[in-house]
């Protein structure tokens, strides 16, 4: 059992000690303070900063009317998730790399060897991203997608893997609405191509195919008061983002003739622009009695116009007739008996 004395002087071993190393501690404490409330303070005025960043990209993209930046159509929610997405990957970087060399910097503080710490996490590092390289490729794919702005919520886009309209926008997956209703879950590191559909602006074609004989001015004179209406009526004049044009013969055949027009229209609005001028045009062209090639008319060319075989089979039929009633009327010979067999 130890004495008085001996717990005595163990007591004064440990002060002593204190006594020789609490300013090493105490310099040891006020570093790691030093380097915790820099790290915190820098990250709060990095991620200050980007979302400052993010808001002021938010409110340029809003003030940019259709014409500007290729003609592209931002509309609210596209913004706040390319917003959201940016200042998300932003964020946790800047988060990530300060927080990891302040820890980085403690460790040193406390004399330990990162030397082998770092090899043994580049090692792992390694393995991961070999592992996880198809989930690397597709945030990379993500990010680069959501920097560049190469679309977002409301564009149809075709992907190559997939068609339809972009309802979200995230880092590995991209999710799209089909035609049918259906919703695609397309991975960004497998989109290798992208046609965006709603960008810029589109054009709405229309061939209208009459008959050769017709009078080209009198199509055309039709053709021009359709576009003129359907430009001052709403809502085409706010689809229509030009003015439509006949832009002539397109193609000349021997029974028919091929007229282009032709309109510069609100990205995805196309097809609803085509069919209202085939809409108008059917009409002004029957109020002009101005034969269109195809369909019904067609038909009715048909059967006015008298079919030549027709005409060339019918003697055939009477000649036919004649000849069975000629052999009807002809007296046949008796049939003389054969002689008999000897």
């Amino acid at each position: 059992m130890p004495s008085f004395q001996d717990a005595q002087q163990s007591a004064t071993n440990a002060a002593s000690w204190v006594e020789q190393n609490w300013s090493t501690w105490l310099a040891m404490g006020l570093q790691i303070l030093l380097i915790i409330v820099i790290a915190v303070a820098l990250r709060a005025v990095v991620r200050r900063a980007i979302t400052k960043l993010i808001d002021r990209m938010g409110r340029t993209a809003e003030a940019v009317n259709g014409t500007a930046l290729g003609g592209l159509l931002v509309n609210a929610e596209r913004r706040r998730q390319r917003s959201q997405a940016i200042g998300s990957v932003l964020r946790s970087v800047a988060s990530f790399l300060i927080l990891g060399t302040a820890a980085l910097m403690v460790l040193s503080t406390f004399k330990i060897n990162l030397a082998p710490l770092l090899a043994s996490a580049g090692v792992a590092g390694v393995a991961i991203g070999f592992g996880a390289r198809n989930l690397v490729t597709d945030f990379l794919s993500g990010v680069f997608m959501i920097l560049e702005d190469q679309y977002g919520v409301g564009d149809v886009i075709d992907a190559g893997v997939a068609t339809g309209e972009v309802i979200e926008v995230g880092l590995r997956v991209t999710k799209l609405r089909g035609s049918d209703g259906e919703i695609w879950y397309v991975r960004n590191g497998e989109i290798k191509r992208i046609g965006n559909l709603s960008q810029g602006w589109a054009t709405a074609g229309v061939d209208v195919t009459v008959r050769a004989a017709e009078d080209l001015d009198k199509v055309k004179e039709t053709l021009d008061v359709v576009a003129g209406h359907m430009s001052k009526e709403e809502p085409w004049n706010e689809l229509l983002w030009g003015p439509v044009e006949v832009l002539g013969l397109d193609s000349v055949l021997i029974d028919s003739m091929v007229v282009r027009v032709s309109a510069k229209t609100m990205p995805g609005k196309a097809l609803t622009v085509e069919r209202e001028l085939r809409w108008r045009i059917k009409r002004a062209f029957d109020a002009a009695h101005i034969r269109i090639v195809g369909g019904t008319t067609a038909a009715e060319d048909a059967t006015d116009t008298p079919d030549p075989a027709a005409t060339v089979a019918a003697p055939s039929v009477f000649s036919n007739a004649d000849s069975a009633q000629a052999k009807a009327t002809t007296p046949i010979a008796p049939q003389q008996p054969e002689p008999p067999v000897k």
